[in-house]
């Protein structure tokens, strides 16, 4: 008899695992959601004589442009919220049919603190019902009830959204499910980005108390890492490791750091500030300072009346005015306090910074800290690989390598990587010249007045007269590499510009000041006596030179519209 009461005890355990498993797992899965990505463009807000609608990719006009404000939230489907005369919004779909009138009001949601042409939650829409709200899909869909107070989009985080019910703040993602709970009388994202997007980032959440408001902290996974007791708490967002989440946390004006849930210093600091080139933590106490380490551990006093750190060393001054040199694991080393040493990002070199003569010159390290360069530059300046900036005593720059070797003169005003590539570009002190280098500091190319873009993943560098591609390896590459889906393309002859097809047979004569390439929509800019008109893929102007841009700026037609792109990424179309 007790080996079978053992035997059912054994068997409701494993049961009651099993169902603690199946529940911790659908948490898990049910947090998880998916942001839907625009692989197309079908749909754009159009403005004419102050009023908004919306053109398809044929720049056929779908809903007339009479409406306040009109907002697209996903380009690929036709769903358009237009606003009319500051009223309630209306929706239509391509057919100009309203659609969701069994609602007060469907509005699209706005993203906060994302610069994109996507703005908006790309999947779903807010709409009233009664005095109460919910989120439905794009085709109508209810996803929650009207059941929320209010609902807004969570800073950063797209598929996140805040939801309010009866004065108090949660969080649910854009499948309906909670993330966190509606407890809080403030919510905000820690703002974490780990290079990629911001899923990783938690939420700072708060109470109010008779003695004022008071913060916790919970996770990306939704997990309490810290009650609601604080004065302030500060996610180091430096520490770029997701699996080891850093806070600064303050009582009574007292701060400390917790590394997950576990206090690693005590609340008796009146600040701390994170130092990521060393990886430390400064202190201060009673206007005296310190440094712990990653762990928390004290590894220079808190006594000192001030502490600079430039780059890989600390300089520490006592209260009698004595400086000390120490390394970021707090040991005095024995080197000149006019000496000041930067790590390069790949940590091979390291960079001398010395004071000498009223004057502070630059050289370089290796890791081991030999000389490679002599302290000689006015500046020197990590490009990539060997390859470094250096600036003379005339502030002209050029490149050396790590052993000294000049490999682009120092001749420069200014040098600078273009994004996402090893390629550089140079320009000129006294023209209005720009020449591209290589990843090997040879020179592919220069032009004045040059705009340098990225264009269908290659490097643009335009100006008035020419366009010239460069493959992000450092080729030059003709338009018919670039546009390889295109049928035709700009030629230039004699100084004037047409069109010829991928055989080379001239299909618009070449009579133009300048051309662009037909965009992905079949349209392109021609050039006339300073004013740009359009040709369609049929090559027929469909408008004569009539608009005025800046100078070497190309720009996009769809249709008889042109192109327009707001600081914050919103693009919208228009002939105005």
């Amino acid at each position: 008899m007790k080996k079978n009461i053992i035997k059912i005890s054994i068997f409701v355990l494993i049961v009651l695992l099993a169902i603690l498993f199946m529940v911790l797992g659908a948490k898990e899965q049910g947090r998880k959601y998916k942001l839907e990505e625009v692989k197309e463009f079908n749909y754009f807000v159009l403005q004419k004589d102050g009023k908004y609608g919306v053109i398809d990719k044929t720049a056929k006009i779908v809903v007339e442009p009479k409406y306040e404000n009109v907002v697209i939230p996903n380009p690929s489907k036709a769903i358009f919220v237009c606003t009319q005369d500051n009223k309630e919004n209306k929706i239509y779909n391509e057919k100009n049919e309203q659609k969701f009138t069994e609602y007060d009001e469907v509005s699209s949601i706005r993203l906060k603190n994302i610069t994109s042409n996507l703005m908006y939650e790309k999947s779903v829409l807010k709409y009233k019902k009664g005095d109460k709200y919910g989120i439905m899909d794009l085709e109508g869909s209810k996803i929650t009830e009207p059941i929320y107070d209010k609902i807004d989009a969570l800073e950063y985080k797209e598929g996140e959204l805040v939801v309010s019910q009866n004065g108090k703040y949660g969080v649910i993602n854009i499948k309906g499910i909670n993330l966190v709970p509606i407890n809080y009388e403030t919510i905000n994202a820690d703002g974490y980005y780990d290079g990629k997007n911001y899923s990783k980032s938690g939420y700072k959440v708060g109470i109010r108390t008779k003695e004022g408001y008071r913060y916790g902290y919970i996770n990306s996974d939704g997990d309490e890492i810290l009650s609601t007791d604080f004065n302030e708490i500060t996610r180091v967002n430096d520490i770029k490791d997701e699996n080891s989440l850093y806070l600064l946390a303050s009582k009574n004006g007292q701060y400390g750091i917790y590394k997950g849930k576990e206090q690693i210093l005590n609340n008796e600091y009146q600040s701390i500030n994170y130092n990521k080139d060393n990886n430390i933590f400064i202190l201060e106490r009673s206007k005296k300072f310190g440094i712990a380490n990653i762990d928390g551990k004290i590894i220079i006093d808190v006594k000192y009346v001030q502490i600079d750190i430039t780059g890989k060393y600390i300089y520490v001054k006592d209260q009698d005015g004595k400086t000390e040199v120490l390394n970021s694991q707090g040991k005095i080393v024995n080197m000149s306090k006019d000496i000041s040493k930067l790590s390069t990002a790949d940590g091979k070199y390291t960079i001398v910074i010395k004071d000498e003569d009223n004057k502070t010159l630059y050289g370089i390290e290796d890791a081991s800290e030999h000389e490679l360069v002599k302290p000689q530059y006015s500046y020197i300046e990590n490009l990539f690989d060997e390859y470094f900036i250096a600036s003379n005593s005339d502030g002209n720059v050029g490149v050396i390598d790590s052993k000294g070797n000049v490999k682009v003169e120092l001749k420069y005003n200014s040098i600078q990587e273009i994004k996402d590539t090893k390629l550089i570009q140079a320009k000129l002190k006294d023209e209005q010249s720009t020449h591209i280098y290589s990843s090997k500091m040879e020179k592919i190319a220069e032009m004045k007045n040059a705009i340098i873009t990225e264009t269908e993943g290659y490097i643009k560098a335009n100006n008035e007269e020419e366009v010239i591609y460069i493959s992000k390896e450092g080729k030059k590459v003709d338009n018919k590499t670039v546009y390889k889906n295109n049928k035709m393309f700009a030629i230039e002859k004699n100084g004037k510009w047409g069109y010829e097809d991928q055989n080379g047979n001239i299909k618009v004569e070449c009579k133009y000041d300048k051309v662009t390439e037909f965009n992905e929509f079949g349209f392109a800019g021609i050039k006339s006596n300073g004013k740009w008109g359009v040709i369609n893929s049929d090559m027929k102007v469909i408008a004569e030179p009539q608009y005025e841009f800046a100078a070497a700026s190309e720009p996009s037609f769809l249709g008889t519209f042109y192109k327009v792109t707001y600081a914050w990424g919103e693009v919208i179309y228009t002939n105005n």
